[in-house]
């Protein structure tokens, strides 16, 4: 029996280089997608989250669950830096993971470098309108 549009979280079942962000999205393997997201060894995921402020344990929670696969965590916080809190980077070096909040241009450039050296990153991108 055919299904109906199912409705899920947006995500890419694997590792992919970001190719273009700007226009409130993000463009990787072919694919677009409108909104924030975590890039994570497990893949690409939507990430509810839209201004910097709104980074805690909580929306990094899929970061903590896969914390034994990550040694770096860019934090792409919009188009400027802004520090992340410093319980929430205590908490992350305890898991073994050194974050770096960065622009969130900065942080797709690099994490398109470690990416292709094949090291243990991830990024969290909050989407920014103009690349």
């Amino acid at each position: 029996m055919a299904k109906g549009i199912e409705i899920r979280e947006a995500h890419f079942p694997g590792r992919a280089p970001i190719d273009a962000y700007g226009s409130g999205g993000f463009r990787f393997a072919e694919m677009s997608h409108r909104g924030s997201i975590l890039c994570l060894p497990s893949g690409v995921h939507g990430w509810d989250v839209t201004d910097a402020a709104d980074i805690t344990a909580t929306s990094l929670q899929s970061v903590f669950d896969q914390s034994s696969q990550i040694e770096v965590l860019l934090v792409g916080t919009g188009h400027d830096l802004r520090r992340l809190d410093p319980a929430l980077q205590a908490r992350l070096r305890e898991s073994g993971i050194m974050a770096e909040p960065m622009s969130t241009g900065s942080a797709v450039r690099t994490y398109n470098v470690l990416l292709a050296e094949d090291r243990a990153v991830a990024a969290a991108l909050i989407a920014v309108d103009a690349a």
